[in-house]
């Protein structure tokens, strides 16, 4: 387990056979775990307001995970378990920000930078988000933005600040 990564967890939206937003995010790390996904920590779930149109107050969490996959593969392998719980990719379509299953976003790594076309490393907007840098923070404060030079907790501060 030669990677780490930490994943931003999200819902608004019940799941059949799950139940509500945080229990879609116990079930969403259980599948993570399936797939090979060490989970070394995992935050408090908190509840937060929407960005965008969505009227449904989201579940948000972050988790550490370790394993033996680069970015593009790991990208993949969340995306697969965000379309096992129904989630289905609409931005393309102007369709950003509605109420979803299930988020899984890749915020940091422990490789640094990575940018790709249909990735980037860390998350774009991570420094913005609350509902990232909170739970984020819970577990993993003492990483650091390669971007910024600054830990997890110091742009929570920052962010608060503002």
């Amino acid at each position: 387990m030669n990677q780490h990564y930490l994943i931003a967890l999200g819902s608004n939206m019940r799941v059949a056979g799950i139940g509500g937003p945080k229990w879609v995010l116990h079930a969403a790390c259980a599948a993570m775990a399936e797939r090979g996904l060490d989970i070394e920590a995992l935050s408090p779930f908190i509840t937060s307001a929407p960005i965008g149109p969505s009227l449904r107050r989201y579940s948000n969490g972050a988790a550490v995970i370790a394993c033996d996959v680069g970015p593009p593969e790991l990208l993949g392998m969340l995306q697969s378990i965000e379309r096992q719980f129904g989630r289905m990719r609409m931005q393309r379509m102007g369709q950003r920000w509605r109420s979803r299953a299930l988020d899984l976003d890749i915020v940091l790594w422990s490789g640094g930078v990575w940018s790709s076309p249909a990735l980037t490393i860390p998350h774009r907007e991570m420094r913005r988000r609350d509902f990232v840098l909170g739970p984020a923070s819970a577990i993993a404060g003492d990483w650091k933005d390669p971007v910024s030079g600054l830990t997890l907790h110091q742009l929570r501060v920052r962010l608060k600040r503002a």
